[in-house]
Order: C-alpha cells, then structure tokens, then sequence
C-alpha cells in the first residue's frame, strides 16, 4: 500500500474529507488486491466453489428431483439460487480476512495513519465484492455449459446478479463484525458455518419447499436465501419478481442499517 497515499492527509486536519476518504479506500483496495497477487491460493475458493457445487448438485440432485434424464431443468432451479449461496460463502472470508490482519499486527499501521476507519473496512467490501463477482461469472458459466436458460433478457440476468451482490454485501457487515468479537479466525469460520449451514439448506436453493414439513416451510418462507433465490430465478427464468426483489432489498438495507455501525464503532474501540 502507498505510504504518499494514506498519509497525504496530515493528523491534525481533523475530519477527513470525502475525496481523502475515497483515496484511502482505494490505496486499502490496492493493498488488498496486491495481497492475493502474492498469494493466488487465496483465490482457490472463487474459482474452483462455483465448479464443484455446480457438478456437485447438478449430478447427485438434479436426477432425484427432477428425474432422471432432466437435469438441464434443474440447472435452470439451481443455478439462480447458487447465486444468493456464493454471496454468503465469499462474504464469510471477510469476517476471517479482518481477524487475521488484527491477530498479524496489520491494524497496528492503521492506527498510527491518518485514515477513516470505515475506510479499512469498506475497501475489504469493495475487494470481496470483486472475488464474489468473479464466483458469480464463473457459476454462470458452469451453467451455461450445463444447458442453464435465459428465459428474461440479458438486463434479467444483469439484475439477478447486482441482487445476489448487493445482498452478500450487506451479508459482509454481519461478518465484519463477527471477526472483530471472535478471537481467532478459526472460531469466526466455526460460528459462521453454525450460522451457514441452516440457512442454506433450510431454504429454495436446492430443492423447492412445496414438499417440506409445515414447520419447515415456514422457516423458508422467511428465511432471506430464499427470498434472494426465488428473485434471481425470476429475473432469470421468468415469473412474478416484485415481491422477492424488494423483500430481499429490504433485508439487505436492514442488515446494512443494524450492522455496519455497529461494525465501525467495534473496529474504532479496538484500534
């Protein structure tokens, strides 16, 4: 990361100003981004997830619940809803990035230079969002591959895709926030996997709900994944969107309203 770049804002101007602001993020983000040009393993979760659970869900599910023979259907079930499931997935990573730069001494630099603080956590946003893009393109193209249809347009599809993005951003803070309270990174991805795995599973990515216990359903209904699921499958598929898009934008501003000052005020007490 630049030193001209953090520091052109000397200490004793008080308030930092937006367009300083928004050079430090971007000096935070390079930081970031060099960080995975030296250690392109960190990347292996991007490129080789959308892969496996595609193959993985197409091949072992979709014979069961669709028949045998009618895959490509399903692919055009699931694919959407992976979206909302990668999302949650490259989200985890930044709750488990900030634990680990606090535990390496990283955050002890931050904390001599003159810099928002919000600025430290809003570039590990912008850089996630990037490897969450990049999961998103690669799951699209796995489906393609496997016979995923457009049913919509091309903006449908644009749509479903800035959704599941700007939803696992909101997901981001609750992840943050996590890495910032938990000790370790290991106890922050064993909480989050506590968290992942219902919500995941108890939800419309994988199978539709008509068939579950009434219990169970009603958990769907209201369970955010789903919501996200059925809006992708919608703008990309076809059928009633509005509901879905705008319960899932509301979740995703709440999310964004309750955890990100949340986030902030924890990241400022520890540094």
């Amino acid at each position: 990361m630049s030193a001209a770049a953090i520091t052109a804002v000397p200490a004793s101007e008080g308030r930092i100003g937006l367009r300083a602001n928004l050079r430090h993020i971007g000096a935070l983000v390079r930081r970031n981004a060099l960080q995975i040009k030296q250690d392109p393993e960190s990347m292996f979760d991007v490129l080789l997830m959308p892969v496996v659970f595609t193959l993985l869900f197409v091949y072992v599910f979709g014979g069961a619940i669709s028949g045998k023979g009618n895959q490509d259907a399903y692919v055009s079930y699931l694919v959407p809803g992976l979206m909302a499931m990668m999302g949650m997935n490259i989200a985890m990573a930044v709750g488990t990035g900030i634990n680990d730069d606090f535990r390496k001494g990283v955050m002890d630099r931050f904390r001599t230079m003159p810099i928002a603080r919000s600025s430290v956590l809003i570039a590990k946003i912008v850089v996630e969002a990037g490897r969450m893009l990049i999961a998103i393109t690669i799951l699209l193209a796995m489906g393609f591959l496997l016979g995923l249809q457009v049913e919509t347009s091309a903006f449908g599809l644009l749509a479903a895709v800035a959704l599941s993005m700007a939803f696992g951003a909101s997901l981001m803070w609750i992840f943050i926030l996590l890495g910032l309270t938990m000790q370790t990174a290991q106890s922050v991805q064993g909480v989050a996997m506590l968290v992942l795995m219902p919500l995941q599973f108890g939800s419309s990515i994988f199978t539709p709900t008509e068939s579950m216990p009434g219990w169970l359903k009603t958990f769907t209904d209201y369970n955010p994944l789903s919501n996200l699921a059925d809006a992708a499958r919608a703008l990309v598929g076809g059928g009633p969107v509005a509901h879905s898009v705008w319960v899932t934008l509301a979740w995703a501003v709440g999310i964004t309203v309750v955890t990100a000052p949340l986030a902030v005020a924890r990241f400022r007490r520890k540094t």
